[in-house]
């Protein structure tokens, strides 16, 4: 239950922060908010040395999912052995099918800032139910 709290908290924070009653700064840059969920996720930031070369976060993130959740994800977010892996496997699968719809290379391919809380909201609402039905 320590992680559906924690991605609870996540996206407390980020109503507050990007929408809060659905009041969208037209300014957010979608771009750079797909970069920090992957940054939140995996706890790398797009220069750590794994990057070198040809290889960006965004690549690599593109390239591992879905069958490669556990060397993407930070370890410490997401336990195989806890009650509602499931659910939160799930959660953080969406949360970086997001990043990597808002991280589209070309503007016009990116979703929109409504769009992303939009989403937000309904991972969260799948996350809270699906731990819910597991307790």
């Amino acid at each position: 239950m320590t992680n559906v709290t924690s991605l609870c908290a996540f996206f407390d924070n980020l109503h507050v922060e990007y929408g809060s009653e659905g009041i969208i700064s037209a300014k957010g840059d979608v771009y750079s908010f797909g970069i920090l969920l992957m940054e939140t996720f995996t706890r790398k930031k797009p220069t750590d040395e794994i990057f070198a070369g040809e290889l960006s976060m965004k690549y690599w993130v593109k390239e591992l999912l879905p069958s490669s959740l556990m060397e993407v994800v930070d370890t410490k977010s997401l336990n195989s052995g806890e009650p509602g892996y499931s659910a939160t496997r799930d959660c953080a699968l969406s949360i970086f099918q997001l990043a990597l719809e808002c991280s589209e290379e070309v503007p016009e391919e990116r979703i929109d800032m409504k769009e992303v809380v939009a989403k937000l909201k309904k991972i969260k609402i799948r996350l809270l139910y699906e731990s819910n039905r597991r307790t």
